[in-house]
């Protein structure tokens, strides 16, 4: 049975374990080696158990850990086309190493891995989909704008989705950043708000999905319990969470949890 362990969800480093304590695979490597490790263990996941790394885009918080990771471990990297070209020509690599196109899917471990593009201001950004060894589909799906065709079909039917929940609209309005970046965060290559993370999620429980993990909250523009109120109200009577679905809120740390799917 495989687990979702959400170890770091935010602008100051996204990484996500998905497998068991057997072996899995990681999204991202956006915070530190060290910190990498140590939330792993905190999970009761050796390092050794990851068998590959999956990059989802070129930002900063997704890949700042990646090249010490990989010269501590000597595991397989995957991105988009695009994704490949940054990092192998931007020294985020070590001597030696290069990263996979991941084309029409990566077969690791037994999961099979697939992406889907996410319209954000990145090189080639992508979300993935991952088919565990038993049969199960999970999504991680962050930095997006907006919630495209392709992105509402890859994640339709998954039976967990990892679905971002960025800011509240309110928040980002009336709140401190510059007009750009408030401009830049609301555009459809931004981030992804509160109100369209919950429109979309309602969608996904109606048509069977029943693990919902929200996602790279922004710690200026948005608060655990607004984001997730926010789909609650969107929610209203017509699902009860724990028996409908199952709802986590992504910590920027992670204090050991996993979500079973």
């Amino acid at each position: 049975m495989a687990r979702f362990y959400p170890l770091f969800s935010s602008s100051s480093g996204n990484c996500h374990f998905i497998g068991s304590p057997s072996g899995g695979i990681l999204i991202d490597a956006g915070a530190s080696c060290k910190k990498t490790v140590a939330a792993l263990r905190q999970n009761g996941i050796m390092p050794e158990a990851v068998h590959a790394v999956f990059i989802t885009h070129d930002h900063s918080d997704h890949i700042n850990g990646l090249k010490v990771f990989l010269k501590c471990f000597n595991v397989p990297v995957f991105a988009s086309a695009g994704t490949v070209g940054f990092l192998e020509s931007g020294g985020y690599l070590p001597d030696g190493a290069f990263a996979h196109d991941i084309g029409s899917g990566a077969e690791v471990g037994g999961f099979f891995v697939t992406s889907f593009k996410t319209p954000h201001d990145a090189v080639d950004s992508v979300g993935y989909k991952i088919h565990t060894p038993d049969g199960k589909t999970c999504c991680v799906c962050t930095d997006l704008g907006t919630v495209t065709k392709e992105v509402h079909g890859e994640l339709l039917g998954s039976d967990l989705v990892l679905l971002e929940s960025n800011y509240d609209e309110s928040m980002l309005r009336n709140g401190g950043y510059p007009f750009y970046l408030k401009k830049r965060i609301s555009s459809e290559n931004g981030h992804l708000s509160n109100a369209d993370s919950s429109k979309e999620v309602r969608i996904l429980i109606e048509n069977g999905t029943r693990r919902i993990i929200l996602g790279h909250l922004s710690r200026e523009n948005n608060t655990p319990r607004i984001a997730e109120n926010t789909l609650l109200r969107t929610l209203g009577a017509d699902f009860v969470r724990n028996r409908d679905y199952m709802l986590m809120i992504a910590p920027v740390e992670t204090p050991g949890m996993e979500a079973v799917f």
